[in-house]
């Protein structure tokens, strides 16, 4: 009877948090803001370095933003990400260790593995232990979300897809396509990794115009408490 009882108990438990568990897509606001993400990613395969472009016209504008990078990305780009840790407008976060594609086809031992090692990874570039983790292709389940929330992490996704890293990419279909799409409290994502060229050249009108629309660039930690 009382293994019964414990057992009922338990499940009772998993399915609370099971429903407690949430992605965040949107900023909790109605005001103009706007989170700038940029997913820093690698995996067990082909190098990845930051663009620098990128980064040279954030830093430029003094916009705050959110790096989410991989395990491998952060080891493989440590000076630089050091650096850019310094900056008050950056914050760094959990993408995953090596961007398996399907950690929900992971048995949850490797995903504890996945968020630990980049976890110990980040905050030994940055001094600062990462808050948010975002799935690698968003792709996960009830199970992957509630471990990923029980290590303490609340996972955050985007608003839309910007589609950038897609191959032959036009800067001004990227350009229309964002600013027909953004909303105030959208969380948009773009890829900093060298693998989404058209991103540096349309970034730069992408801005220009939300502010013009009144907008104000957040980093997530700042509104998402």
């Amino acid at each position: 009877m009382w293994l019964r009882l414990a057992t009922a108990a338990l499940g009772a438990a998993l399915m609370v948090s099971s429903a407690q568990a949430e992605v965040i897509e949107h900023l909790p606001t109605k005001d103009m803001r706007v989170a700038l993400t940029f997913d820093a990613c690698e995996g067990r395969g082909k190098p990845a370095y930051f663009d620098q472009a990128i980064l040279d016209y954030l830093a430029a504008e003094k916009l705050p933003f959110t790096v989410f990078a991989t395990g491998l990305f952060a080891n493989r780009n440590r000076v630089e990400l050091a650096e850019l840790a310094k900056s008050p407008l950056v914050e760094v976060e959990n993408h995953s260790f090596d961007h398996p594609q399907h950690m929900e086809r992971l048995p949850q031992d490797r995903v504890r593995a996945q968020i630990a090692d980049t976890d110990a990874v980040i905050a030994g570039i940055t001094g600062r232990q990462p808050l948010f983790f975002r799935f690698p292709a968003g792709n996960y389940d009830a199970d992957t979300l509630a471990t990923v929330e029980a290590s303490g992490h609340k996972v955050v996704h985007w608003s839309f897809a910007s589609g950038d890293p897609t191959p032959g990419l036009a800067p001004a279909h990227l350009k229309n396509w964002v600013l027909s799409k953004t909303r105030p409290g959208d969380i948009l994502i773009f890829h900093v990794n060298g693998r989404a060229p058209a991103t540096a050249k349309a970034l730069p009108d992408i801005v220009s115009e939300l502010r013009r629309r009144g907008v104000q660039f957040v980093r997530l930690d700042e509104v998402l408490k």
